[in-house]
């Protein structure tokens, strides 16, 4: 029988969603959190899983990663590289994670793929950003700073001139920038599109009173019928990364196509759930499983078993 795990440790909306779709699709998944995963050695299988004695699950779905230090948050990431070593189908895997979480990563993916985004620049010394803003900004034409850890538009500032650059330490010594790009109309408007197993499953638009415009922000849901080239353009993105499901900012630019300024691997879609008939939460369990048993992973024994 195929074992699943549900790793969604904030958020129970998510979490009750994703379990009834993969109740739906005839899969009981065990609830747990990554923190409660522990390592023991020298008793077979070191890695221990709850809700999993004995062996280890065929999949993981993941929704979150629960916040805390920077060593609870690589022992974590630890235990999904060694779920993934031993043959669990893990989604999002570990390494689509690491890349998308680090925007640098991001945007260096992206480029290597040649998928348009926004112009962007990544030091780590005051001095050398100090100099990049008087080169290529200025009143009327900001470049974006943001954290190269963050989420939910938490942390952006707009930056015209060398003083506006915060200290070293406001940024953890690395300053993060992409080129502004207003919307064509001058509305604070931007879109989102998710990606699920190489397909385009729903967009949706943002609006907002100001430029930061996610929802968690106060920005406005819309629908959206997905254009082809904005579709492509996701789907590219998602790829750059590896994430096998994701949502994926883009703005337009001006010239009837778009720009891709994220891909977040562990998305949140209650926003976009308003806005379309797609059942997200069922797009996804069915996807997963199915490369579950694409995969075939072992399950293996821990000792005793």
């Amino acid at each position: 029988m195929t074992r699943i795990g549900l790793a969604a440790e904030n958020g129970a909306w998510h979490r009750d969603r994703l379990s009834a779709a993969l109740r739906a699709a005839g899969m009981e998944p065990v609830l747990f959190s990554l923190a409660d995963v522990t390592i023991r050695t020298g008793e077979g299988e070191p890695l221990r899983v709850p809700g999993f004695e004995g062996c280890l699950p065929d999949g993981l779905l993941l929704r979150t990663i629960s916040g805390g230090t920077f060593e609870a948050t690589t022992l974590r990431l630890g235990v999904l590289h060694a779920l993934v070593a031993a043959g669990v189908t893990v989604w999002n895997g570990p390494v689509a994670i690491e890349r998308c979480v680090d925007k640098s990563m991001t945007s260096l993916l992206l480029g290597r793929a040649g998928v348009p985004q926004p112009d962007t620049f990544v030091l780590s010394r005051r001095e050398s950003a100090a100099e990049l803003v008087a080169r290529e900004a200025g009143p009327g034409r900001p470049l974006v700073l943001k954290p190269l850890f963050g989420s939910q538009g938490e942390g952006l500032r707009l930056i015209e001139r060398p003083e506006d650059l915060p200290e070293a330490g406001e940024v953890s010594g690395v300053y993060y920038f992409q080129r502004y790009v207003p919307s064509p109309d001058g509305a604070w408007r931007d879109y989102r599109v998710f990606v699920c197993a190489g397909e385009p499953v729903a967009g949706m638009i943002r609006e907002g009173d100001g430029w930061i415009t996610n929802v968690h922000r106060g920005g406005r849901p819309l629908p959206w019928a997905v254009p082809p080239r904005a579709a492509a353009l996701a789907c590219a993105a998602a790829a750059a990364t590896g994430a096998a499901y994701s949502g994926v900012d883009l703005v337009s630019d001006g010239e009837g196509g778009f720009l891709v300024l994220e891909v977040n691997s562990m998305p949140a879609w209650s926003g976009l759930q308003t806005v379309t008939e797609v059942d997200i939460a069922g797009t996804i369990a069915r996807a997963f499983l199915r490369a579950v048993i694409g995969a075939a992973p072992p399950r293996l024994a821990a000792a005793g078993a």
